[in-house]
């Protein structure tokens, strides 16, 4: 091959990093605390950069660490191009991503393009300016109806519960999807399309690789006279022209995305956040010429079930055939139950929906959790999830096996889905966002020096960092352990379903042919002469058995 070639060759590998990378998710405020506030911050994972490099993650995804008043967990951003002086500095900023880098982990940010926070500096001048302002343009403000127009425009309801319009002084009212301090931008504003180029430009010169778009299918809406009712709502179809969620113009947002992130060598990469109605739909925002990849969450409202596991995964390995794209694994992340905990409740039976009470509450109650069969079940499913072809998003604190915690007070809570109800009724997604145990012992089992924002259970001191660090057998050794052997096995992208002779068994084979297998019931399977070529089992073997509720990798024949 000659040099040309050669570099051309790296080049293009640089650049698919993301296409079977092993992407860890940091929720900052919970993962280690550097000045002992109580709350984690940007040094605290810096901090823990060794820990992660030998976790063995190809690339970390910080949740929001924006300055905001933490209404909605950081997704009522204040400044898109600062660091919340709670967490840190731009230099901090900058010396974690240097650090990184330098261990070979890329960094991914989120962005979040729907709304701002009501203390943003353009939504206080829209507040200052008035009615038919160019500031109050770059949001959706509306007159209302009824006597002196005292009644919101339309009867919408928020996610997070209550009117979607909240009535401001001089009497307008502002649109809300999410909370009352979320209010939505107006993406139909070239003011709004420009800045957010900016922000992406600002964080990409940063040395940021990538970036995690939050509720990236619902920027773009038709508010156009009259508004439908919300039972009228509910009948339109998703198909692209619904007034409010995915429609097809919000791809023209996204391909000049595109523009910016091909500036930069290698392109920076895009994840989309986008719950919408169909495979076909979801894959556009997975196209080349728009972000490029979008997350599959189809395993999050799964059972642990093989017919259930199979029929996902075939038809998102279609789906990402079709697209282009490569697609995503997730089994938990900063706003659901963890998958451990999930696993140990009862099934449910295609019961859930995208956030609907029976498993964002599934943090309880406690007398219904098989702790140890959750975890048991959470790892078969993680080593199967890592053994596919796509990229696998793992959450902070899914390596120490740890569950859901239920034990927090009303008065502990923080977050609004708790408070308001809405589509995240139930308890809340505190019980995942609880900061990690570093240390068996400790205030705060050295999360930080005294404290911690959210209650940490006394259980937390089994699954601290040091106690499984020092364990062979313990959840963080099987993910570090899985970790190392992906990077040595990967190959391809895609895969060949192998016959198990049982329903509740699946088997496939990569193209180098590397085998999962995994047990979903609990009878054990026989795996024969292959018993010699496992190296790797959720479960020690017995004798050429995989146990129930196992997965194994087989390493390729010689």
């Amino acid at each position: 091959m000659t040099d040309a070639l050669l570099v051309e060759s790296r080049t293009d590998e640089a650049a698919a990093w993301w296409r079977q990378a092993a992407v860890y998710q940091i929720y900052p405020r919970s993962f280690a605390d550097a000045n002992g506030d109580g709350i984690g911050d940007i040094p605290g994972i810096l901090s823990r950069v060794e820990y992660l490099a030998d976790l063995g993650i190809d690339a970390v995804w910080l949740s929001p660490f924006y300055p905001s008043a933490l209404a909605d967990g950081g997704y009522d951003v204040d400044d898109y191009r600062n660091v919340d002086p709670r967490l840190g500095t731009l230099e901090d900023f900058d010396a974690m991503t240097e650090a990184l880098h330098a261990r070979g982990i890329r960094v991914i940010v989120d962005i979040v393009p729907n709304h701002t926070s009501n203390r943003h500096e353009w939504f206080q001048e829209a507040l200052a300016a008035g009615r038919g302002s160019a500031a109050r343009d770059r949001y959706i403000f509306r007159e209302g109806t009824g006597p002196d127009g005292a009644e919101p425009p339309t009867d919408w309801v928020s996610v997070f519960g209550g009117s979607a319009w909240e009535r401001v002084e001089d009497g307008q009212w502002y649109f809300h999807n999410f909370a009352v301090e979320q209010p939505d931008l107006n993406w139909a504003n070239p003011e709004v399309r420009e800045d957010f180029l900016t922000t992406l430009r600002f964080w990409s010169d940063r040395g940021v690789d990538g970036f995690r778009i939050d509720v990236a299918h619902m920027l773009t809406k038709d508010l156009s006279e009259p508004l439908p009712s919300r039972a009228e709502l509910a009948l339109l179809p998703q198909d692209g022209s619904h007034p409010l969620i995915d429609r097809d113009d919000v791809h023209e947002i996204y391909a000049e995305w595109r523009r910016v992130f091909d500036e930069y060598e290698p392109p920076r990469t895009a994840v989309a956040e986008a719950w919408v109605s169909t495979p076909e739909r979801r894959a556009r925002y997975a196209s080349a010429e728009g972000l490029g990849q979008a997350f599959n969450f189809d395993l999050l409202v799964a059972d642990f079930d093989a017919a259930q596991f199979r029929r996902i995964i075939a038809d998102n390995l279609a789906q990402a055939t079709l697209s282009g794209s490569s697609t995503t694994w997730v089994l938990s992340n900063h706003d659901v139950t963890r998958h451990a905990t999930r696993y140990g409740l009862p099934p449910l039976d295609g019961r859930a929906v995208k956030q609907g009470t029976e498993w964002v509450a599934a943090g309880g109650p406690e007398e219904q959790l098989d702790r140890d069969g959750g975890r048991r079940r959470a790892h078969a499913a993680t080593l199967l999830l890592l053994g596919l072809p796509g990229s696998a998003y793992l959450y902070q604190g899914e390596e120490l096996g740890l569950h859901e915690v239920a034990e927090i007070t009303p008065e502990q809570r923080q977050d609004p889905a708790f408070f308001r109800g809405g589509e995240f009724d139930g308890l809340g997604r505190d019980g995942c966002r609880v900061p990690l145990p570093w240390t068996a012992d400790g205030p705060s089992f050295g999360f930080g020096a005294d404290g911690a924002h959210l209650p940490q259970p006394a259980w937390f001191a089994a699954h601290a960092v040091d106690a499984e660090a020092a364990d062979p057998a313990s959840s963080l050794s099987l993910y570090r352990e899985a970790l190392r052997l992906r990077h040595e096995l990967q190959t391809g992208e895609s895969l060949e379903w192998l016959e198990t002779g049982r329903v509740d068994v699946l088997r496939f084979a990569r193209p180098n042919g590397w085998q999962v297998v995994t047990a979903f019931g609990t009878e054990p399977f026989e795996l024969g002469s292959d018993a010699e070529r496992v190296v790797l089992s959720s479960l020690p073997l017995v004798g050429g058995t995989l146990p129930g509720e196992a997965t194994a990798w087989i390493a390729p024949g010689v």
